[in-house]
């Protein structure tokens, strides 16, 4: 989906994309970034926690920044990178303002014609007070002046877990019904 998203967008070639991860945790989805196709030199990760940026470290090339500590106080130029990505970040914030600063600052570091890469659950999870879903309707106020693309992604979690212990090729199945969907991926342009 996410490649499909990027060469709609006319990015086809991604070694020259700055691209910023939020919340970049052990590094997986810089990993993922790298085999994609991005530069170790133009990828950065922010993580809060010293020792998953320090495990993130360990797993990435030595080209590849990784920033220690609060984003809001991130070393990070304005306008200096072509998307800035985070996943399942804005769910475990639980202030409202927090949120709203945490988005205005990853879109100060958007230049104008990049965009915010967001993946997020949209729901709430009842089982799980630390968490909160961010639907559509809230990330368009945290990003009023993006333009959004937006879609439905990834079988809700409680029931591909089922699914998967009668058989893994169910997820496919079930994933096609995208009532089941919890989470949203939205490319976030700026103008």
């Amino acid at each position: 989906m996410l490649l499909r998203l990027l060469a709609r967008r006319g990015i086809s070639d991604l070694g020259g994309t700055r691209l910023l991860e939020v919340g970049c945790g052990n590094g997986g989805n810089l990993l993922e970034f790298l085999r994609m196709g991005c530069a170790a030199e133009n990828l950065t990760g922010l993580e809060l926690l010293p020792e998953r940026a320090a495990r993130a470290r360990r797993s990435l090339p030595l080209g590849l920044r990784v920033l220690v500590g609060d984003a809001l106080q991130a070393d990070v130029e304005p306008e200096s990178q072509d998307i800035v990505f985070q996943a399942v970040v804005f769910s475990s914030l639980l202030h409202d303002a927090f949120q709203r600063r945490l988005a205005e600052a990853m879109w100060r570091w958007t230049r104008p014609g990049g965009a915010l890469l967001w993946y997020d659950f949209a729901y709430d999870n009842p089982s799980n007070r630390d968490v909160r879903g961010v639907p559509l309707r809230r990330v368009r106020e945290l990003v009023p002046q993006g333009r959004f693309e937006v879609h439905r992604v990834t079988l809700a979690p409680p029931i591909a877990r089922r699914v998967c212990r009668v058989h893994p090729s169910l997820y496919t199945v079930f994933n096609a019904l995208p009532f089941l969907r919890t989470h949203l991926l939205c490319w976030i342009e700026k103008p």
